[in-house]
C-alpha cells in the first residue's frame, strides 16, 4: 500500500451543492465540500461508490462526476435492450441513460471527451482502435483532466487502482490519468492555460469489489438457502489478503442502496433487472456489508486510517472506524 503524505494545505473557497438525493435525517455536515469521481465509462459512477455518492449528496456535499469515454463501443449487456433502434443510436442512448443516473444520484458531471477503447478480445489481443481514449497522449488526457479540476475545485478525489478494478484498457487509462491530473493540478507551472492551480486534499482508489466482501455476501445467501451469483467467479478468484489489507475507508452507506439500485437501473443497456446485480437482496447487503471500502493513497491533511470518512481530516469533518 502507498502510505498516505501528510501536508497541510491552504483554505477552501465554498461553493454551493447540487440538488441532494434523498436525506434520511435532514443533516447536512458536508455542506460547502467537493467530492469528485473519476470514472472510465457512464454507469462506472452508478456501479462503483455510488451509494456513498448519494449519502454524501444527501447531506450536503457537492459530488462531482468525470466521464472519460461515452462508453460507445460498449456491449449491450441487457437482452431486452438488444434492439436494431438501440444499437444504432448507442452513443446518444448512453448519453441519455447517464442524464437519468446523474438526476438519481443528485450529482453534476462532465464528459472529459474521449472516445470507448472497447474491450480487446482475442489471444493474443488485437491492438486498440486508433483515436480511443487509451491511445490518447497521456499529456492530452491530463490536461483535460485538470482543467476540470481546477473548474470544479474538488476537495477529495477518486478514481481506479493501478489494475483498473479490472483490466479494462479504459480503467487503467482513467488510473493514469487521473494520479497525474491530481499531482498536476496543483502546480502552476502545469498546464499554466488550463485555470488557476488547485491541489485536491486527498486521492483515493475504489475497493468496493473486495473477495471479503463477495465471500461474506456468499455466505449470507448460502445460510439463507438462496442461489448466490459468486459461487462460481469465487472459485477461481485468487485470493491476495495483501491487495485487500490495502483497504483503509470504509463509507457507511447502506441506507442509499435503493439509490445506488435506482441508478444502476437507469444504465438500461448495461444493467439487466434479472441479472447479478440485484440477485442479493438489499436488505441481506444492508446486515452484512454496509459500506463502501476506498484506499486513501494520499492526503495532503492529517487523517488517521482506517477511515469512515472520504472527508476525514478535510475542515474539520470527519472521524475513524
Amino acid at each position: 500500500m502507498v502510505t498516505p503524505t501528510m501536508e497541510p494545505m491552504s483554505q477552501h473557497p465554498q461553493p454551493s451543492s447540487p440538488q441532494p438525493a434523498t436525506q434520511h435525517d435532514g443533516a447536512r455536515p458536508y455542506e460547502g465540500l467537493r467530492l469528485m469521481h473519476v470514472h472510465a465509462h457512464p454507469d462506472d459512477e452508478s456501479s462503483k461508490g455510488a451509494a456513498s455518492t448519494a449519502r454524501y449528496v444527501a447531506q450536503g456535499a457537492a459530488v462531482h462526476v468525470v466521464t472519460c469515454t461515452g462508453g460507445e463501443r460498449g456491449s449491450i449487456l441487457n437482452p431486452k435492450m438488444e434492439r436494431p433502434d438501440i444499437l444504432a443510436n448507442i452513443t446518444e442512448v448512453r448519453r441519455q441513460e447517464m442524464e437519468r443516473a446523474r438526476d438519481i444520484l443528485g450529482i453534476t458531471q462532465h464528459w472529459l471527451g474521449f472516445v470507448d477503447s472497447g474491450w480487446p478480445d482475442g489471444d493474443p489481443k488485437p491492438p486498440l482502435p486508433e483515436g480511443c481514449f487509451g491511445l490518447a497522449p497521456l499529456e492530452e488526457s491530463t490536461e483535460a483532466l485538470v482543467r476540470i479540476i481546477r473548474d470544479v475545485r474538488p476537495h477529495v478525489l477518486t478514481t481506479y487502482d493501478e489494475r483498473g478494478g479490472y483490466p479494462h484498457p479504459d480503467h487503467v487509462r482513467c488510473h493514469e490519468v487521473s494520479v497525474a491530473a491530481f499531482e498536476a493540478a496543483g502546480d502552476p507551472e502545469r498546464f499554466p492555460d488550463a485555470g488557476e492551480p488547485w491541489q485536491p486534499l486527498k486521492l483515493y482508489y475504489h475497493h468496493s469489489f473486495n473477495r471479503p466482501r463477495m465471500e461474506a455476501l456468499h455466505a449470507a445467501m448460502q445460510a439463507h438457502g438462496l442461489e448466490s451469483p459468486w459461487e462460481e467467479r469465487l472459485k477461481t478468484w485468487k485470493p491476495e489478503p495483501e491487495w485487500d489489507a490495502r483497504i483503509t475507508t470504509k463509507v457507511e452507506c447502506g441506507a442509499y442502496f435503493g439509490v445506488r439500485d435506482q441508478a444502476l437501473l437507469a444504465h438500461a443497456t448495461q444493467i439487466d433487472p434479472d441479472g447479478h446485480w440485484f440477485a442479493i437482496p438489499r436488505e441481506l447487503q444492508v446486515e452484512v456489508w454496509p459500506t463502501e471500502d476506498y484506499e486513501l493513497v494520499v492526503s495532503h491533511v492529517a487523517s488517521t486510517t482506517p477511515e469512515d470518512d472520504l472527508f476525514a481530516g478535510v475542515d474539520g469533518v470527519g472521524g475513524t472506524l
